[in-house]
């Protein structure tokens, strides 16, 4: 198994980025929490953070899935992390499919990374170890499992993603 040099972070919005307002119950998508909570890790491996999006995942389309499959298909990375919104990340991990030599592992949050007992990190821990363990493909790192895009869908009334 040969070391990971260098991770790509690619990183479209979704709960993981949100920050809430208690004045209304509405929110906006604020900056990508990763790069922070890597250096909070203390992780030991170059990463490029690049923010494609900052969008809610239900208002991701077809258009924004192309971007974000022709940034990562453009980097020289093999290893890339993207963090998505979790109603659609299934539908992007589809298209991300296509893209052949490269280990690409989703993953995103159920509460905002700013948030006490949010499971951002561990899902992001869980990510990190897939892409640097994993063969090339497209992988969703989500409630402490990792799932094939193409067997697996997000049980909304469970709140947790289950393989199908």
């Amino acid at each position: 198994m040969h070391m990971m040099e260098e991770l790509l972070v690619v990183t479209t919005g979704g709960t993981i980025d949100k920050i809430y307002f208690d004045d209304k119950s509405d929110y906006q998508i604020g900056d990508p929490q990763i790069g922070m909570i890597l250096r909070e890790l203390g992780v030991t491996f170059r990463f490029n953070v690049i923010p494609i999006l900052r969008k809610d995942s239900l208002h991701i389309n077809d258009e924004d899935r192309e971007l974000i499959r022709a940034t990562i298909a453009a980097q020289p990375t093999r290893h890339v992390l993207v963090t998505h919104g979790t109603d659609s990340m299934v539908q992007t991990g589809k298209v991300l499919a296509t893209i052949a030599d490269k280990t690409i592992v989703m993953t995103g949050a159920l509460s905002p990374a700013r948030f006490r007992g949010s499971d951002a990190e561990f899902n992001i821990g869980c990510a990190i170890g897939a892409v640097q363990s994993l063969p090339s493909g497209v992988y969703i790192a989500m409630n402490g499992r990792i799932f094939d895009p193409q067997h697996v869908r997000k049980n909304v009334a469970a709140n947790r993603f289950e393989s199908v």
